[in-house]
């Protein structure tokens, strides 16, 4: 019979030697840190229950599904236990991968599939999909992990957690401010936590040392890049932006940097088209002093109605990082935050005379 569990828990099961690997494992979900994390330690306790073959599948409704049954039941010459790894990007397999996935199900259940585990790996799904009858012979065969999102009023705790993994704590203020910069990126949170491994020893972390870690690791910032951009400056925004490219930095956290600024600002631009008072939504942004002037220059230089484009365009370079492709778009996510960060840049420099 199946059963659910949540992310922690898988981990927390993998590393008991005594639980026993489950035939079948579902990931499902949108957080993309902890779906690899889930992920890679199923297969990481496979090689270590000497599942020494793996084999790798991504389909869809309009593949061939018949090698997944070919690769499963191929017995190896060395009598070797094997893990398929199956990616389901779309969550819709069709009716062929519909049919495939409720017959896994029953030699999973009839106990025809010995010495072969499946990794089963799904987006979030719908409530129709639930319903589905191939998503219900999983729901009944398999280990079926939720991966849910870290909502912001857990996520100082979640950072908290992370970083008594690696015997480091921060105040409960410095755990809110550092959810603040990394707000719906866990991707990014899990960086800045390694980074703070990898700077700082075991113990207790000031505010004075969270904010050097966080802002002034690299020779560039996505605080430099936001302020270029609303500055007008379009040459150094395209050159901070190559220099965090060039340090490595994570795209998602260069989008959120760009993309939350343009959101804040398409809200407030709507705000003042309704005659609202900017003076209480500055404080609760939380924006001030310098970033504050740059703010309302490019709302008095940018149409309430250009904000609506801009907001897409991150939100489509969000997708293209998921491995999406939206229409009209470029295929490389860097190449197309270069065009959003000219975007604003250029409507915000200053008018010729």
């Amino acid at each position: 019979m199946g059963r659910r569990a949540d992310h922690d828990t898988l981990l927390r099961e993998l590393a008991t030697p005594s639980a026993a690997f489950q035939a079948l494992y579902v990931v499902s979900g949108d957080e993309p840190l902890l779906l690899v994390e889930a992920a890679d330690a199923i297969r990481a306790r496979a090689r270590q229950d000497g599942f020494t073959e793996r084999s790798s599948f991504t389909l869809d409704a309009r593949a061939d599904w018949s090698p997944l049954f070919a690769v499963a039941q191929n017995i190896s010459l060395f009598g070797d236990q094997k893990l398929v790894d199956l990616n389901i990007p779309s969550g819709k397999p069709g009716k062929p991968g519909a049919d495939a996935l409720q017959k896994l199900c029953q030699l999973i259940s009839g106990g025809q599939m010995d010495g072969t585990s499946f990794l089963i790996q799904l987006p979030r799904l719908d409530k129709a999909t639930r319903n589905s009858k191939w998503c219900q012979a999983l729901e009944q065969a398999a280990y079926w992990v939720e991966i849910q999102p870290i909502n912001r009023n857990s996520l100082g705790g979640w950072i908290a957690q992370r970083l008594k993994s690696q015997d480091q704590s921060l105040e409960r203020n410095s755990l809110e401010w550092m959810a603040d910069k990394v707000e719906g990126n866990l991707l990014a949170a899990h960086q800045e936590i390694q980074k703070l491994a990898l700077i700082y020893p075991p113990g207790q972390l000031s505010q004075e040392e969270l904010e050097n870690a966080v802002l002034n690791v690299a020779r560039y910032s996505v605080f430099d890049l936001r302020d270029s951009m609303l500055a007008g400056q379009s040459q150094r925004a395209l050159t901070v932006l190559d220099g965090l490219q060039a340090e490595g930095e994570a795209l998602p956290l260069v989008l959120w940097a760009v993309g939350e600024e343009v959101r804040t600002l398409a809200r407030l631009s709507q705000a003042r088209q309704q005659g609202q008072d900017l003076s209480n939504l500055f404080r609760q942004y939380r924006i001030f002093g310098p970033r504050e002037k740059l703010v309302r220059q490019a709302l008095d230089r940018i149409p309430p109605q250009s904000w609506p484009a801009s907001v897409l365009h991150a939100h489509d370079i969000d997708r293209l990082i998921k491995g999406l492709h939206p229409n009209g778009r470029q295929q490389d996510p860097w190449e197309e935050m270069r065009r959003l960060t000219l975007r604003i840049a250029v409507a915000t420099q200053a008018p010729r005379r």
